[in-house]
């Protein structure tokens, strides 16, 4: 295997010293999990590890409002999220092994939300939303657990363009893969949520939507949970693969 030569200097008791970092040749894509309101990174745990095995670094996390930082559930902002997931991708690219130019991010619901709205503020490659969330662009800094209180039913009920919506318009703006799963039985995002993503994407690389038989947004049920996962190694697979191939001589 070839390997990579990179000097750097290592700060020890306010000095510089230097040194050379020895890592493979051959660059990995960096997959980043972004999990929903109300979930954590556990819930990505079992899947990082099946597309890490593709060949790929994996990075979960905790969205500030949410396990250990739980206190801060009823104050937290979109903007707080959005910080820390930009901060979580800025992490996942300085790993050294990570192709900076082969990243994917992996959401769901509110997730899903956060990782459109992160193609406009850094590469990616890859973009793979689950029953993706809409809210207005309005009220940005408000806590978002009061954002339901805000007509939230009837705006994820009509048509909306990328002209009106932020997480829209970076998906219209976006140039990578994609992938969108809903749930069939869905009471929280409903289907015109969807069509809105859908239509979105017009300048997408390419575009493989599914739905989940039966699910509910939740995917309280193990065999939702299996289809979700199948249906994410398989699209991982391909891409990884895919990305591969045109890279070989």
């Amino acid at each position: 295997m070839t390997t990579r030569d990179e000097a750097i200097d290592i700060t020890v008791d306010d000095q510089r010293i230097a040194g050379t970092l020895v890592t493979p040749g051959t660059l990995v894509p960096g997959v980043l999990f972004v999990h929903g309101w109300g979930g954590s990174q556990e819930k990505y745990l079992a899947r990082a590890r099946q597309i890490a095995a593709l060949g790929c670094v994996c990075l979960t996390f905790n969205l500030r409002g949410h396990a250990e930082t739980e206190p801060q559930h009823e104050t937290v902002t979109r903007e707080d999220n959005l910080r820390d997931l930009i901060a979580a991708y800025d992490v996942l690219v300085r790993q050294p092994m990570v192709d900076k130019a082969s990243i994917a991010v992996v959401g769901s619901s509110y997730g899903a939300y956060l990782a459109a709205i992160l193609t406009a503020l850094r590469p990616v490659r890859w973009l793979a939303l689950r029953v993706p969330a809409l809210y207005k662009d309005e009220d940005w800094a408000l806590p978002k657990q009061q954002l339901k209180k805000y007509g939230l039913d009837a705006f994820r009920r009509r048509s909306v363009s990328p002209e009106e919506n932020r997480a829209l318009r970076a998906c219209a703006a976006f140039e990578g893969d994609v992938l969108v799963i809903e749930s069939e039985r869905d009471d929280i995002i409903p289907h015109p949520v969807i069509a809105n993503y859908l239509a979105a994407f017009e300048r997408a690389h390419s575009l493989t939507y599914r739905v989940i038989e039966g699910a509910d947004h939740g995917l309280s049920e193990e065999p939702w949970q299996q289809a979700f996962t199948t249906l994410l190694v398989n699209w991982a697979t391909e891409m990884v693969l895919g990305a591969r191939e045109s890279r070989a001589p």
